[in-house]
């Protein structure tokens, strides 16, 4: 049971309540979503309106009726208007921070960063506006007795359904690619932290032509005309791997195009000749605990030298003795809660296996107590080589956690990290450049960093994706331009020769 919309704590913004938005007109509805907070999930931080299928339907709609007047502008005239809706976003970041960090548990510094990223990304998708409708023209050859012009146009309604833990930030690598093109569009927030989504977007919104941006949210039962309705011509999708295999298989029944980034379980190989100072460790730290361990592209097994282990093992563990559990607005907490109840519970029974089969098992910090004792908190920890075969290896954690795996050649951590399932982003930590390419191009990843690694790490120009069942398509810079047009190809006759 949730409390009724309490009213705000020192640490608390008022409950937030936010609806559809839908052909350019905000929508109540009779039902809603009770949002809480994962530190204490007792408090409702807000409530969120829970669409119908009619109300799904009618966004459809909305999006295909806008669709002709805003494929027909220039790239200029679109990113023109873009660029305009984002423009007060600024204002109403620390806001929308606070909500963020309240509905989804990490702390507030990375809830600014996440809203701050949007823009970001916003703005780095409008420097291809020149680019959007470049052709190329292929002359006549032998045998070939025409000119072809191949030219992009855009595919029509898109879907974009994002997760709870990056929402705004992983909406940001599809949307504005999708707007820019001549696509109108659909959000769909997370169901379990969809109010500083959808306050943003509709924000953006009100400030675009009715129908070209819609805001819906709502329980996933009744979300699938986001998917199967035949005028939605694509959905990007980002989250689980489950959740991506049921939306491949709902966009089958239509036939509609579809972008998965889905789990990663990332490898890191730490080399015996990687530089671990303090600032090596300090990036290496964030891109494993950064969001309580939540994010796709964390590091999530660090294959390390055996002769470097001890040394990599003793620098995380005096980063995480410093580590405080606590609420997202609270002052000086380092990491807060899992979102969920389930995770939270997942996560340590994949360590009490662990524990349980022999490995060395180190935990810190200190849970909450207090009116944070029943928070979705979990002590982080480090599991000192498991077996390979256990599922803190074999499975995205998607927590506080992480094991480090002894090896000595180079082969060996590359088969290592290349046995799985996953194939989202991996590292490479070495001195050695020839041999930070040589492992690179071997690790069967879409993303590779060197001596780095992670969401924050990541640059926002290039193309991100997965291999394997982390994923298929792209997002980012030109190639995500491109994710959401197709070709056109026109041949025209060559002139006889005179």
């Amino acid at each position: 049971m949730t409390d009724t919309l309490d009213a705000p704590t020192a640490h608390e913004t008022a409950p937030v309540e936010t609806g559809l938005y839908i052909g350019g007109q905000a929508r109540t509805t009779a039902d809603h979503l009770d949002v809480v907070d994962p530190a204490r999930p007792s408090r409702v931080v807000g409530r969120a309106a829970a669409a119908t299928a009619a109300d799904v339907a009618d966004a459809v709609a909305a999006a295909k009726g806008a669709f002709p007047a805003w494929a027909a502008l220039t790239p200029a005239q679109r990113a023109e208007q873009m660029t305009a809706a984002i423009a007060d976003l600024a204002a109403e970041r620390d806001g929308d921070a606070a909500v963020l960090a309240q509905e989804n548990g990490k702390v507030v510094h990375e809830a600014w960063v996440d809203a701050l990223v949007f823009e970001i990304r916003w703005q780095l998708a409008l420097m291809h506006t020149d680019e959007v409708e470049a052709a190329t023209v292929l002359p006549p050859a032998p045998g070939i007795a025409v000119e072809t012009t191949v030219s992009y146009q855009p595919l029509g309604v898109v879907t974009v359904i994002v997760p709870f833990n990056w929402p705004l930030a992983i909406l940001a690598a599809a949307l504005p690619h999708a707007l820019l093109t001549g696509n109108t569009a659909i959000v769909k927030p997370p169901p379990s932290a969809p109010l500083a989504t959808a306050r943003l977007v509709q924000r953006v919104a009100e400030k675009l032509p009715p129908g070209v941006l819609n805001v819906i949210t709502g329980r996933d039962a009744e979300m699938s005309g986001l998917v199967e309705n035949t005028d939605v011509a694509k959905v990007c999708f980002t989250g689980s791997v489950g959740g991506g295999r049921r939306i491949m298989e709902m966009a089958a029944r239509s036939l509609t195009r579809v972008t998965l980034e889905l789990g990663g379980n990332d490898p890191a190989i730490i080399r015996a000749d990687a530089d671990l100072g303090d600032e090596a460790l300090d990036r290496l730290f964030g891109a494993v605990y950064d969001t309580t361990g939540q994010i796709c592209m964390n590091a999530k097994r660090l294959y390390v030298h055996s002769s470097r282990r001890d040394e990599l093992v003793a620098g995380l563990s005096a980063r995480l003795e410093r580590t405080k559990l606590g609420h997202a607005l609270e002052e000086g907490t380092t990491m807060g809660p899992l979102h969920s109840r389930a995770q939270r519970d997942f996560v340590a029974e994949l360590i009490a296996e662990a524990e349980e089969s022999g490995a060395t098992v180190l935990r810190f910090g200190e849970l909450p107590g207090g009116d944070l004792a029943d928070g979705n908190f979990l002590q982080p920890a480090i599991v000192v080589d498991p077996d390979p075969s256990l599922r803190v290896v074999t499975e995205e954690q998607f927590g506080p956690v992480v094991p480090v795996i002894s090896f000595d050649d180079d082969d060996e951590a590359v088969r290592a990290a290349n046995d799985t399932w996953s194939g989202l982003g991996g590292s490479v930590w070495t001195e050695d450049p020839d041999a930070a390419t040589s492992i690179g191009n071997r690790l069967a990843v879409g993303y590779v960093w060197v001596n780095d690694h992670g969401a924050n790490r990541l640059d926002l120009r290039a193309p991100f994706g997965g291999m394997k069942q982390s994923g298929m398509g792209r997002e980012q810079g030109i190639a995500g331009v491109r994710a959401f047009q197709d070709t056109r190809s026109v041949a025209r006759t060559a002139p006889a020769a005179s």
